[in-house]
Formats: structure tokens, sequence, C-alpha cells
């Protein structure tokens, strides 16, 4: 995992980076990856998600 993606980073964004995935609801994992939706909205999702 990318340095971006842990350590002090993660420290500073709220719940540490962590929430529930919008694409497959999983809860408590770290929503760090960017995806843009078809309607052009940015979203945050998990790392088995950003593909």
């Amino acid at each position: 995992m990318a340095k971006r993606y842990r350590g002090k980073t993660l420290l500073k964004m709220a719940s540490r980076g962590r929430g529930t995935c919008p694409i497959c609801g999983t809860k408590r994992i770290k929503l760090l990856y960017p995806k843009l939706q078809a309607d052009g909205q940015r979203l945050t999702v998990c790392k088995k998600c950003r593909e």
C-alpha cells in the first residue's frame, strides 16, 4: 500500500479515513480511492471497488 494511504495522512482525516463503502456496503473499511460515477459524481471507495 502506498504511503499516501497510510500513516500520518490517515490521522488527519475524519474517522481516520474509514466508513462504509457506497458500492459494496462493507462497514468500517478505509475509503481512500476516488472513483467517478456515470453521472460525473466523485465517490470515495474502498480498495476492492476502486477498479
